[in-house]
């Protein structure tokens, strides 16, 4: 290698190392987590749980006790059991504030009115009062989630033409 290229090589890593030491860009300010989203995030990650607790619930009965199908309570409990990561994903999403997590945690939300109505039809008190809990839920879930502050902080807008 000659001295010119040796030169230009060290004149190069010295303007790269000048770079991004002293000239340093202006710091990207960190997206802050609005109480609305952190709430969303919550209520999601909640109703996440509670899916899992009965999917448990389910699989653990299906083994151990008595059903009238041990099949189809295992069956049913697997099934819970992953339609619980949904809102759970979602609601990590939320809480590092992704913007993909939106989309799920709103489907759970919608998904969570006709089961609250079924429920609510089905006509005891516990089983009401679970449907009334779910429904207020689901509805305040989905009112933070479109609040403009949550929309804004997780990089949602409108759509440009």
């Amino acid at each position: 290698m000659s001295s010119k290229q040796s030169a230009s090589k060290s004149a190069r890593k010295g303007a790269s190392k000048g770079a991004s030491q002293g000239a340093s860009p202006a710091p990207v300010a960190p997206r802050l987590r609005p109480a609305r989203l952190t709430a969303a995030a919550a209520l999601v990650a909640l109703e996440g749980l509670a899916l899992a607790g009965s999917g448990l619930y389910l699989l653990i009965m299906g083994l151990l006790g008595k059903p009238d199908s041990p099949q189809q309570a295992e069956t049913g409990g697997l099934t819970v059991l992953a339609l619980a990561a949904l809102p759970l994903l979602a609601a990590r999403g939320l809480w590092l504030l992704r913007r993909w997590s939106r989309g799920p945690a709103m489907i759970t939300q919608i998904m969570a009115l006709p089961v609250a109505w079924t429920l609510y039809n089905g006509g005891a008190g516990a089983l009401i009062a679970g449907a009334v809990a779910l429904a207020l839920t689901a509805v305040a879930t989905l009112v933070l989630l479109v609040n403009p502050t949550a929309t804004e902080a997780l990089g949602v807008g409108p759509r440009e033409s």
